[in-house]
């Protein structure tokens, strides 16, 4: 995420950490390099100088002259200027606002219009938002494709309208755009739906009729929120795009798709500016739930590779059976020991979390850059693969693994389309497992996270990863 900018910005900040104070000298150095890093990360060269004569006025004031650790305090000023850049606004006493929601306060239906470029992601996101606002804010959604030009739109709509459990409004090639958002709309009114989504016609470039197109359906539907969609690996292409839609339509948020693939990370620092429209959502996966509310704080820190443990908190807190997990512990605690079942379950939290490379990308610093240089793939499908194995078991096998000598082990292969030795690997993992959980019992909790603290690198990371989640790490490096 945003990788080429974090690496030059973390080197510059370590090549301050060898200097004792912050001078002009330095801060003009430093600011050669951040101008650089930012115009090759495709930010828009108006913003890089807004940007570079804030971080020099912060830098060159009284309070960080004076400070002992010149690095520290940059990185605090590129991160707070980083923030200011991509915020939705400021509050009352002038601070940033990191984060902007949607405004549904309109007489239901309240109308959101999806605008942008074809392969932007539009229809994709129409879903996911429709899930957001499904599980996030209870609101009984309907989606509309107003697309009669791309063949598959319409019917691309269906299904990921049907997998995002919101209701989908049919229409057809050879109806007219605005007879289809007039059709929908009285729809949505008669049946009390909360929401209406329109997810438009996208072109391969902008031109007058798109935007005409869009401008009669903005008219006639009266939105109380127009998104536009941008792909964030467009980088400069993104900041014409954004210039074009602003001019076009007033625009209320822009939807950053495929940030999880941006290795620039320039988009979200041009298209804000640009268009003035706070950033309200980022696509951060092609989940159907890979929709995050954008909180310009928490990207600041991504770009500079803090990671986003605030986010990963969540992703873990939604992700997590907490009855099972109350379950799993009361067990262990009685002394009835962690079987393969409790195994298992670990297994499937970790795929209800979003996987392992979900889980790697939120992690800070070193932790989450040693993790990303190991193959994801092969990892998620070595935690599979044990699911598979464990699944061929038996009940009682599960229960008592003692139980598997070599004929039960060669019928799990078998069964799970693996080799012998997999099913001897899995239960090795199982095993160390297990005493660790042994030692959770007796009080040893505390010493086991002291010798993974000092374990460095990913034999200290994997100790600390949920259960099953270690054994997907220890796959890794064969």
């Amino acid at each position: 995420m945003a990788s080429a900018l974090s690496d030059k910005l973390q080197r510059i900040v370590k090549q301050m950490r060898g200097q004792a104070r912050i001078t002009e000298g330095n801060v003009a150095d430093m600011l050669r390099e951040v101008r650089m890093a930012l115009l090759e990360a495709d930010v828009a060269l108006p913003v890089v100088r807004d940007f570079i004569a804030r971080v020099k006025e912060q830098a060159l004031g009284a309070d960080v002259m004076a400070s002992l650790t010149p690095g520290q305090a940059l990185v605090g000023i590129v991160h707070k200027e980083l923030t200011a850049t991509m915020a939705a606004g400021v509050d009352d006493k002038g601070q940033p606002l990191p984060a902007a929601d949607l405004n549904l306060a309109a007489q239901p239906p309240a109308v959101i219009l999806m605008a942008g470029l074809q392969g932007a992601g539009k229809t994709t996101t129409t879903a996911k938002l429709a899930r957001h606002l499904i599980q996030k804010r209870k609101k009984k959604v309907l989606t509309v494709s107003g697309d009669v030009y791309r063949p598959a739109a319409i019917e691309q709509l269906k299904t990921v309208t049907a997998q995002a459990g919101a209701e989908w409004f049919p229409s057809t090639a050879d109806q007219k755009p605005l007879d289809i958002a007039h059709a929908a709309l009285a729809y949505a009114r008669n049946h009390y739906f909360d929401v209406l989504i329109v997810d438009t016609a996208g072109r391969l470039a902008i031109d007058e009729a798109l935007m005409a197109e869009i401008r009669a359906l903005h008219g006639a539907l009266n939105p109380i929120e127009t998104l536009f969609v941008v792909d964030a690996m467009q980088g400069q292409d993104a900041v014409n795009t954004a210039r074009a839609f602003k001019e076009a339509l007033p625009l209320t948020g822009i939807v950053l798709t495929k940030l999880d693939g941006d290795s620039r990370g320039g988009a979200a620092l041009s298209v804000r500016q640009i268009t003035g429209a706070p950033i309200k959502f980022a696509g951060v996966s092609e989940k159907i739930d890979g929709l995050e509310a954008f909180d310009a704080e928490r990207h600041a820190g991504r770009i500079l590779g803090m990671g986003d443990i605030l986010a990963l908190v969540e992703q873990v807190s939604a992700g997590v059976d907490v009855a099972e997990a109350q379950k799993l512990a009361a067990k262990v605690k009685s002394g009835e020991g962690f079987d393969l079942q409790d195994f298992l379950m670990q297994l499937r939290q970790m795929k209800q979390m979003g996987g392992l490379s979900s889980f790697v990308d939120k992690l800070p610093g070193n932790l989450g850059a040693q993790a990303g240089q190991v193959d994801m793939d092969r990892a998620e499908r070595d935690m599979r693969r044990k699911e598979g194995i464990i699944c061929s078991m038996t009940p009682q096998e599960r229960r008592r693994p003692e139980l598997l000598k070599a004929t039960r082990k060669r019928r799990i292969a078998a069964g799970a389309g693996v080799q012998v030795q997999d099913v001897n690997r899995l239960l090795n993992e199982f095993e160390q497992m297990q005493t660790m959980m042994k030692k959770m019992k007796g009080g040893g909790l505390m010493k086991m996270m002291k010798r993974m603290g000092g374990a460095g690198g990913l034999a200290g990371m994997k100790g600390m990863l949920p259960p099953g989640m270690g054994g997907g790490m220890g796959g890794m490096g064969r």
